[in-house]
Formats: C-alpha cells, structure tokens, sequence
C-alpha cells in the first residue's frame, strides 16, 4: 500500500515529508544514505505516516504537508518527535 510519510532526524532536529509504496524500504535507503538531502542527518526515525489507496493520492498528499498549510497541520497534530 502506498504511504506518505514523516521522518525526523533527532540528531539534527530535521523533518522530511516523502511518499512511498514501500516504507520499510524507503526508511532503509534514506539510512543507507541512498537519498541526497537525507544522506546528510542520517539517522531517520518515522514518526507518522498515512496509508492510501493509489500512490497518486500519496503523492498529492505529500505536496500539500510540504506546503504553509500542511506544515501547519503538522504543528498541530502535536507529532511526536
């Protein structure tokens, strides 16, 4: 199933928004420093993630927690991290 995603590096205090139709793989190539910017604040720790239907809606999903209003939302939700 297709997913977007939240990372955050507690080393480095960064937060990282993708979207994958495999987490545990995508979670591992961003540990592996397979990912140019995650590569740097390695490591990644998911701390909230969405489950969609089509990767489609996951990517579109992921544009919106990457704009003003979705980082809004984040702040919000109180994500642990």
């Amino acid at each position: 199933m297709p997913f977007v995603y939240i990372l955050k590096s507690p080393k480095f205090h960064k937060f990282y928004v993708g979207s994958t139709d495999n987490l545990e793989r995508r979670l591992s190539e961003h540990n592996s420093g397979l990912s140019f910017y995650t590569k740097r604040f390695m490591p990644w720790h998911v701390i909230y993630k969405e489950e969609f239907v089509n990767l489609s809606d996951a990517r579109k999903r992921e544009k919106y927690l990457k704009s003003a209003a979705g980082r809004r939302f984040i702040k919000k939700q109180n994500i642990p991290g």
